[in-house]
């Protein structure tokens, strides 16, 4: 593994399998409790965190999660206040967070060559400490999911019945919404703030057309970001494209065969079925 690492494409396959199974896992419960729009403010958001990290020199993982947790707050007040809809507050602070990242990063002579980094990635510039806290942050969401999965599941499709089950609906919530926050930010290296929506998305939206059932969901969502990842890795080195951009148009192809594929399994059993 060592010999991997120390090699410059080796490392960003390490991070592109880490990550794809990372946003793979989360991106099941994005998915079933319909947060894509919301998991989307939270990748924009944290777009003038790390460009004013940055600036001011440091860790770049903390401006993001910061600006995350700002954001989330955010919406929610918003979206308690009379006349205003979840969605369009959402719009909102999506629309003002990236206005913002692109301020701060006029103020900056000479800053702009870096901001294609912080918005679609670069894979393939990782350091050993990126890959650190992709992996760490694998581990805590794996044995988070493991122990509370079902519980985030059935808190939402039943608040109510949850909360007269006794659970805490609003610290489940919040504990789901904090996890998206640290993927979102743990993967800026990789694919940066603009396509992390796709990796998250794609490959959970995938399983869920091959499978109702929880456990399967999360494990086939794992596979197929760890798949599309390393697949659009390799893709980019062969044709010479970006590497953001390669993995993310992978894992929304991905998509798209996997819900023509049920299309058309739905429409032979229709057939069969029907048929006399």
């Amino acid at each position: 593994m060592s010999w991997l690492l120390q090699d410059t494409f080796g490392r960003a396959l390490v991070e592109a399998v880490a990550v794809g199974v990372l946003t793979g896992l989360v991106g099941v419960h994005v998915v079933l409790r319909r947060l894509s729009f919301f998991t989307m403010t939270m990748a924009h958001a944290t777009f003038p965190g790390v460009v004013a990290a940055s600036i001011l020199g440091i860790n770049i993982y903390l401006g993001g999660v910061v600006t995350g947790l700002l954001t989330a707050a955010a919406v929610a007040a918003l979206a308690r206040t009379r006349g205003q809809e979840a969605t369009a507050a959402t719009g909102v602070i999506l629309s003002a967070g990236f206005a913002l990242g692109v301020a701060l990063v006029a103020t900056q002579n000479g800053f702009s060559r870096d901001l294609s980094a912080f918005l679609v990635g670069s894979i393939l510039t990782v350091t050993t400490e990126n890959l650190v806290v992709t992996v760490a942050l694998l581990a805590v969401t794996t044995v988070a999911l493991a122990v509370g999965g079902r519980h985030l599941l059935y808190v939402g499709f039943d608040p109510a019945g949850a909360r007269a089950a006794g659970y805490r609906v609003r610290l489940l919530d919040l504990a789901l919404l904090l996890l998206i926050d640290l993927v979102v930010v743990a993967i800026v290296p990789a694919v940066g703030t603009i396509l992390a929506l796709a990796l998250i998305v794609a490959p959970a939206a995938a399983a869920r057309a091959w499978t109702d059932r929880l456990a399967p969901m999360t494990a086939l969502a794992a596979t197929l970001g760890a798949g599309s990842a390393a697949a659009g890795l390799w893709f980019s080195r062969l044709w010479d494209v970006a590497a953001g951009g390669s993995i993310s148009l992978t894992a929304a192809a991905v998509l798209l065969v996997s819900l023509a594929v049920h299309r058309l399994r739905d429409e032979f059993r229709t057939i069969f079925l029907t048929a006399p």
